[in-house]
């Protein structure tokens, strides 16, 4: 739905009837006291589709943050940049941007899956300090079923920044983010020759910058319960691999079968019965 209802009409003007905005925010404005700030902005700076200027500032940006959550409301939010334009306007309600290669999780795919809305907020720290949100509901569609239905769309072939899925967004908001807290940014010129797109070098991926992966003895072992794809029997069969190995480590300094950990428990012995059936 958009975030204006048309109710009536009155001559040529519109009559907008529906506050924009959630019940949680208008009741924060009542006890803040700002509600006729609020409605001041909304009446002048919300809009339900893109006008000239912001596609325009849509076209030349190079990055986006973007808000995704899942069907019981826990949120993700993520980055996204490429070549200029890269987030590409359709038409003035709709835009779209390619997913490229990633670290294969898709949280944001996945949760656009179980719950289309999402937020963008797109920040001119370079040049004119301003930001631009844009919230509305996205779906994920096919490369070349996008590209039958947009064939002008560039074909980009720097390896890594080739479109796996796009992700298409019905605009409902677009309202300006206030420039008084945006920091100026410079460019600096590139010390290498060029981003790593389709890299999987741990390295230039960032390495083990905030140090989770040297504590991840720490948190044990990670098992991945069996997926839907595959069938029982494969699972089971992994599964053992996986307890045998982890029996193999408990025993093997001569500890014997039914030995305890030095906590006084027992050796971890799986999830499930060997003699059970599949």
């Amino acid at each position: 739905m958009s975030t204006f209802e048309h109710a009536a009409q009155q001559g040529t003007t519109t009559l907008r009837t529906i506050r924009p905005g959630s019940d949680g925010e208008h009741l924060v404005q009542q006890r803040m006291a700002t509600t006729e700030r609020a409605d001041r902005f909304y009446a002048d700076q919300v809009l339900d589709r893109l006008n000239s200027r912001m596609r325009e500032f849509v076209n030349r940006q190079e990055m986006f943050f973007l808000a995704t959550a899942n069907r019981h409301g826990a949120c993700d939010n993520t980055f996204r940049a490429g070549p200029p334009g890269f987030l590409h306007v359709l038409d003035d309600a709709t835009l779209a941007y390619p997913e490229y290669r990633g670290n294969g999780v898709h949280a944001s795919l996945g949760n656009i899956e179980e719950n289309p809305q999402v937020g963008i907020l797109m920040v001119d720290f370079l040049r004119d300090r301003i930001g631009l949100h844009v919230n509305g509901r996205a779906r994920s569609v096919a490369d070349d079923e996008m590209r039958r239905a947009h064939p002008w769309l560039p074909a980009d072939q720097v390896p890594g920044r080739r479109a796996l899925v796009w992700v298409v967004i019905t605009v409902e908001e677009a309202y300006i983010h206030c420039a008084k807290h945006i920091p100026h940014l410079q460019k600096v010129p590139a010390r290498d020759h060029g981003r790593p797109w389709g890299t999987d070098d741990f390295k230039r991926k960032g390495g083990d910058f905030f140090g989770a992966a040297s504590e991840a003895p720490e948190r044990g072992p990670f098992l991945p319960p069996p997926r839907p794809d595959a069938d029982a029997a494969t699972w089971r069969a992994e599964a053992e691999k996986v307890l045998a190995r982890a029996e193999r480590h408990a025993f093997g300094e001569g500890t014997g079968a039914g030995a305890e950990s030095a906590a006084g428990a027992p050796p971890f012995s799986g999830w499930f019965s060997r003699s059970a059936s599949v």
